[in-house]
Order: C-alpha cells, then sequence, then structure tokens
C-alpha cells in the first residue's frame, strides 16, 4: 500500500511540474532537491531523501533548457524515479544517482514526445482563435494538453515506482545498448537544435562566429558556464561601446 501511494504521488508531481503552470514555480519544482523534499514528506525519510536529491542536483546543476526549448536530459524523471527507489531500498547517493542517469536521458525524448502531441492542439486553437472562441482557445491551450500530458507522463513513474528497484533496472536491461548511446548522443544535439533555432529567429547571421567561440572556450579550455558568461557579456558591452552603431543592433 505504501509503495502504491508513493508511485501516484511522484506521478501526479511528475506530471504537475511539467506543466508550466508558471515557469518559476515549474523550474523550482523540476530540481532534484526539490523532489527529494517531495519524498522526504512522504516518506518520513527526509535526511536520506534529501542526501540523493542533493548528489542528482550536482548532476543536473547546469542543465537548463536552450532558448529553442530544448533538453539534453530531464532531471524531473530521474529524480521522480531514483529518489523515491532509493529511500525505499535504502541506496546510497552513488547508485541511486547511477540509475537516475538513464531516465534523465530517456526524459528528454518523454518531453518530445509530449510536444509532439501538442501541436494538434496548435492548430485546432488557430482555428478557434479564427472564430473567436475563447473557451476552445482555452481548451486547446491549457486543458487538452495537460490531459495528454498525464498519459504520456504519469504512467512511466507510476508503473517504475510501484515495482521498484528490480523492475526499473530490469527496464534499462532490456533497452538495447545502441539504443541507449543513441540517446545520449541525440540528447546532446538537441541543445544545438535550440542555438539553431534561435540564431534563425535573431535573423542575424553575424552572431554565429560568437557562438563558435563560446563552445570552443567550453570545450577545449575546460571554461565552466559562469566564466564563459562574464566573458560573453563583457565583449558585447565593449562591441556595443566601440564598433557596432545602435541601429545595427536595434
Amino acid at each position: 500500500m505504501e509503495n502504491l501511494f508513493l508511485a501516484f504521488c511522484m506521478g501526479c508531481y511528475f506530471w504537475f511540474s511539467r506543466l508550466r503552470f508558471g515557469y518559476t514555480i515549474s523550474s523550482m519544482l523540476l530540481q532534484p532537491v526539490v523532489v527529494g523534499v517531495f519524498v522526504g514528506l512522504l516518506t518520513s525519510q527526509m535526511e536520506k531523501a534529501m542526501m540523493i536529491g542533493a548528489a542528482l542536483q550536482l548532476v543536473y546543476l547546469g542543465v537548463t533548457s536552450t532558448p529553442g526549448g530544448n533538453v539534453p536530459n530531464d532531471p524531473a524523471l530521474a529524480a521522480c524515479i531514483s529518489i523515491p527507489i532509493g529511500v525505499l531500498s535504502n541506496m546510497s547517493p552513488a547508485v541511486a544517482v547511477t540509475l537516475a542517469v538513464p531516465f534523465g536521458i530517456i526524459g528528454a525524448f518523454v518531453d518530445q514526445l509530449t510536444k509532439t502531441t501538442n501541436t494538434i492542439w496548435v492548430h485546432r486553437a488557430d482555428r478557434y482563435a479564427e472564430e473567436g472562441n475563447e473557451k476552445g482557445i482555452f481548451r486547446c491551450a491549457f486543458l487538452l494538453p495537460s490531459i495528454m500530458g498525464f498519459i504520456i507522463r504519469f504512467p512511466i513513474v507510476f508503473i517504475i515506482v510501484f515495482y521498484g528497484v528490480d523492475f526499473a533496472q530490469q527496464v534499462m536491461t532490456m533497452i538495447p545498448q545502441w539504443l541507449m548511446h543513441a540517446f545520449e548522443i541525440m540528447g546532446g544535439i538537441l541543445p544545438a537544435l535550440g542555438f539553431a533555432i534561435t540564431l534563425t529567429v535573431i535573423g542575424k547571421k553575424q552572431l554565429i562566429p560568437f557562438f563558435i567561440i563560446g563552445f570552443f572556450m567550453v570545450k577545449y579550455f575546460n571554461l565552466d558556464i559562469m566564466a564563459v558568461a562574464v566573458f560573453a557579456i563583457s565583449t558585447a558591452l565593449l562591441l556595443n561601446l566601440f564598433l557596432f552603431k545602435k541601429e545595427d543592433i536595434s
């Protein structure tokens, strides 16, 4: 009964955290340390849940959505599966992280599947907008995507958490190694796709060299994101001050 209740709550949590019901709230709920607090309250093992959540947070500390909306992995799915299983199975944080990472990669594609189904409602919303049907627009903008998101997201977490660590490991072994490797490669491509979409929207090809410079600074000079951000802001301010005319950058 405890597993059933916990699995149901974690499935609902994962679904709700991905609703984007206020971006600030959603961004907070997606973090493993916040998931750890939720699991700790449900299981009365706050210390264990927070230890695992903190270990996961270090793994996903730098994971953010790119401007194009794509992510390399999903810390929410990883946390919603590994933290409750880790607490119930008395796992060490290191073992829980090992369990979490593959599900984080798979979560990126669950997110893409949800976004793909949302395109159905977008086209319907366009028709309702032409008719001036506000209720129809609301259904397509929030209600129907929420229901579809529940159908896609809830069962994944519910089933795996309910059946526990052995079932989770069986799920991972059922996925061929070549497919997992493909997930990892495609997960790395998705953020780059987001930046490419952003460049297309901006429409300024002269900005491409700055993206290339930033990539090489991170990849080959081993600089962290914060250092690159400071250099980028400083460079932008200097270029704006000395080179670019205001009409060129407006």
